[in-house]
């Protein structure tokens, strides 16, 4: 079989696992010629800001390679790889939000006014998105981000990400009953958080 995003390599994925593995760069520079775009668009979906879904892209890479030894072939390569894309895009996040919450008690402390409590995901930096949307967006990643975070990855992954069921079944590691109930709840907490967010901000 095939590894269907190197199938015009002529590669088998055992053999190509192997070249990873063993370090081979030829090997390597075909992984990043077939994901890195699919990588970056997960993680821009996820931080809707292209400088940090880039940054982040590349600590999945680092990540992958550094890790290869370690990928066990009763799962897909892509699975793994998405599996480490949506790991890193959370740590982000988890950071960004202890650093905003660090600065912030640093301003309380200090008996400073903040001149700005925004958001990190209010500040949208999304190729594609043109500037008259960017309100309306930064209001529905602002929702999005105030899930928890099994709504937000799977709500992320299906609607933002464009990733099937099976697909998320695989990257998640929960079944398809779970992701649907899971989709269905993070869509009606949405729709409410989204309602009092343009309450908010008329």
């Amino acid at each position: 079989m095939y590894f269907p995003l190197l199938e015009n390599y002529l590669l088998g994925e055992e053999e190509f696992i192997k070249k990873l593995v063993d370090g081979n760069q030829a090997a390597f520079g075909r992984l990043l010629d077939a994901y890195q775009q699919k990588v970056f668009g997960t993680c821009i979906s996820f931080i809707p800001n292209k400088e940090d879904a880039e940054d982040v892209a590349q600590e999945v890479f680092l990540e992958v390679f550094k890790s290869i030894s370690k990928f066990k072939a009763d799962a897909k390569l892509s699975t793994w790889i998405y599996k480490i894309t949506t790991n890193k895009c959370l740590e982000f996040i988890r950071k960004k939000k202890t650093k905003k919450r660090f600065a912030f008690m640093q301003t309380i402390l200090r008996g400073d006014l903040p001149i700005a409590m925004t958001p990190y995901f209010v500040e949208i930096n999304h190729p594609g998105i043109i500037l008259e949307n960017k309100e309306k967006t930064a209001l529905i990643f602002k929702a999005i981000n105030a899930l928890p975070e099994n709504q937000k990855v799977i709500f992320t992954l299906a609607k933002i990400d464009g990733k099937s069921y099976q697909e998320i079944v695989e990257i998640t590691g929960k079944s398809l009953s779970s992701v649907e109930s899971v989709l269905f709840r993070a869509k009606k907490s949405l729709r409410k958080k989204l309602k009092n967010f343009y309450k908010n901000n008329q």
